[in-house]
């Protein structure tokens, strides 16, 4: 801490002719009390740092969207070793982790959205559950660091055991074709929530983002079974990505809250994936949680580059559809993406943008509806939390804006586990009275 001592005898021996203090002398106590409130200031600075480092270390920390197994099935990929994001695309493993100081986090099994006819669902299916197998996989062989999750309190009991709580979530109900019975076989595998859609419509429901707008007007018959269903197992319904139509039909139709497992607000960045003040007060009043998505796009209007622009169009012309690419395509893509992103990454939102998000939910319904699902690994990232390693950063902010150590907790991990135990209690309890 800088220390400030002032000799005001040496001060005083420059007197003018008046006897009024002399220009020197003004000058100098002007410049000792800015030096002081320099002082006061960095002494807050260091304070507010040492606060959030120790809350950051107290609360459990978990994230509830990161694409890691599709970094996962990467040839030469090690999930122990220490990546650079900018050089591999990589924003989680476990050295990151570690630094991080995070306890639990959802990887996620997903397929973009691929044809609907029925032997393109079978092979859907196939490939997710390789997804599973190889986050399974993944656990299994770093059982020192990692342990498979499937409850609230397995985020704790890990934490205790010095672990990081994995659990998973499949994103794109793609993969259940029209298949009911698959909602199950995904539970068993250890599924906690279905993201029920993702770029564009399928069997279940509109995407928020299909190019060729709304197929179904909301949840399709098929979906409403699927809903059911999960509530009949205690999964959880992710409304991210789904039209808002089908938004709605999931809260007039769901016994049970729901989750944005990576969303942000609408009347701060006005895109479609994010939620509307009123869907934020629907889900809300329904009891669940909206986990802010660190995706830049969604969490700040990108300030006009024409330069970016020019080379993101570029980009996208030359691969075409996402959905569309090969797999060799995505992996250049994929680098070619990274590669704009670093050398735009000035151009990429705050932390204190995303806190906006969080002050804004906060706000509109309470502490108690609002998480972090950075979404990285799949499009998350921001410029001063660019990975994992970085996730203090929101702690910090969070503690500056003077949120509370227990309205953190709520907003790293109490929220999203109150609503999970909430699914998980309902579904036990309907299945006592059948």
């Amino acid at each position: 801490m800088l220390k400030l001592t002032i000799n005001w005898n040496v001060l005083f021996q420059y007197p003018s002719i008046s006897g009024k203090p002399s220009y020197r002398l003004i000058k100098v106590i002007t410049i000792c009390l800015g030096l002081a409130t320099l002082a006061s200031s960095c002494a807050q600075e260091e304070d507010l740092a040492a606060k959030a480092e120790r809350i950051h270390a107290q609360v459990l920390t978990m994230d509830t969207h990161a694409d890691t197994p599709l970094v996962l099935a990467r040839p030469g990929f090690d999930i122990r070793q220490e990546h650079d994001p900018w050089k591999s695309g990589s924003q989680v493993d476990i050295p990151r982790m570690r630094k991080g100081e995070l306890n639990g986090i959802f990887f996620i099994a997903y397929l973009g959205q691929g044809p609907r006819d029925s032997a393109s669902h079978v092979l859907a299916d196939e490939k997710m559950t390789e997804y599973f197998d190889l986050i399974h996989r993944t656990i299994t062989e770093n059982p020192n660091d990692l342990a498979l999750a499937t409850v609230p309190e397995h985020l704790a009991q890990s934490a205790e055991e010095d672990k990081i709580a994995i659990y998973i979530g499949l994103e794109n109900g793609y993969a259940l074709g029209t298949d009911i019975n698959k909602v199950k076989k995904y539970y068993d595998l250890g599924a906690r929530y279905i993201t029920l859609s993702h770029s564009r419509n399928n069997e279940i429901c509109d995407s928020s983002t299909d190019p060729d707008g709304p197929e179904h007007g909301g949840l399709s018959d098929f979906g409403k079974e699927v809903v059911k269903e999960m509530n009949r197992l205690g999964m959880m319904i992710d409304v991210s990505h789904i039209s808002d139509d089908a938004f709605y039909d999931v809260i007039e139709l769901s016994t049970q809250p729901i989750v944005a497992t990576h969303s942000s607000a609408r009347a701060l960045c006005d895109h479609p994936r994010n939620l509307t003040d009123d869907m934020i007060k629907k889900l809300a009043d329904k009891g669940g949680v909206v986990q802010v998505n660190a995706l830049s796009a969604y969490v700040k209007t990108p300030e006009p580059n024409l330069e970016r622009e020019k080379e993101m169009e570029l980009l996208r012309e030359t691969y075409g559809d996402f959905q569309e690419m090969s797999p060799e395509d995505r992996d250049k893509y994929r680098e070619e993406m990274r590669a704009l992103r670093e050398k735009y990454k000035d151009d990429l939102a705050s932390v204190a943008d995303y806190v906006d998000h969080i002050d804004h939910i906060v706000d509109l319904v309470g502490i108690a509806h609002v998480g972090i699902g950075m979404d990285l690994d799949g499009g998350g990232g921001l410029r001063d939390c660019y990975d994992i390693s970085e996730i203090q950063n929101i702690t910090y902010e969070l503690v500056k804006r003077g949120y509370s150590e227990e309205d953190i907790a709520k907003i790293w991990s109490g929220n999203f586990m109150r609503v999970f135990q909430e699914v998980m209690e309902s579904a036990q309890q309907d299945l006592r009275i059948m």
